[in-house]
């Protein structure tokens, strides 16, 4: 089936936190609408505004041993779990700006423990600074969209993820109807995505 391209909007570096909403263990995403810019995927400009230069796709990789990728269980999520934990179901690592660095891409959603919490799809960045902690550069899927993500994958630079709906309000959260299969790349300082549809299977 033909693809559906969406060009995503940047947003700045650091997620804003939002109010909850008034649903039942939903988890609501605090990341604006669409996919923010990579701020953690752009090598940092020693110049003296301190803020982050732009990435290069052909930026050559570091030299000496490879960089580990962020550890997703060291990241605090932007969920409203209604006081429940969350908890990282999948993750995946690679090199998604090519400068030799290897990101962390995590599907994460509240820990409930019955039902079927939608998914919160996050990228991963660790600066360079000795000791500092993994932090959210960008949100690709939002749990506001009440979706769930299974097959997380990296390869080539584009994440590949697999996410299950809902057509209405009616159908139960047992058995999505709806199937897509979710491409992201970074490309010209953004994460275009790609989506087809397909047949849905139940979880």
């Amino acid at each position: 089936m033909p693809h559906r391209p969406a060009e995503l909007t940047p947003t700045p570096e650091f997620l804003p936190h939002s109010g909850a909403r008034p649903l039942h263990w939903l988890a609501t995403a605090t990341a604006m609408a669409g996919v923010v810019a990579l701020a953690g995927l752009v090598q940092p400009d020693a110049s003296a505004t301190g803020h982050p230069g732009p990435a290069s796709a052909s930026a050559a990789p570091a030299s000496g041993p490879q960089a580990a990728a962020p550890d997703a269980a060291a990241v605090t999520y932007p969920l409203d779990c209604k006081g429940l934990p969350t908890a990282v179901t999948a993750t995946a690592q690679g090199d998604l700006d090519g400068d030799g660095r290897p990101e962390t891409v995590a599907a994460v959603r509240c820990d409930a423990g019955s039902g079927t919490p939608p998914h919160a799809i996050y990228v991963l960045a660790q600066d360079k600074t000795p000791g500092a902690a993994p932090r959210i550069v960008a949100t690709l899927l939002e749990a506001g969209k009440r979706q769930t993500a299974a097959d997380l994958t990296i390869s080539d630079g584009v994440v590949t993820a697999s996410l299950l709906g809902y057509s209405s309000p009616q159908v139960p959260r047992y058995s999505p109807d709806v199937k897509q299969l979710a491409k992201w790349r970074w490309s010209g300082g953004k994460f275009r995505q790609e989506l087809t549809n397909s047949d849905a299977r139940s979880v």
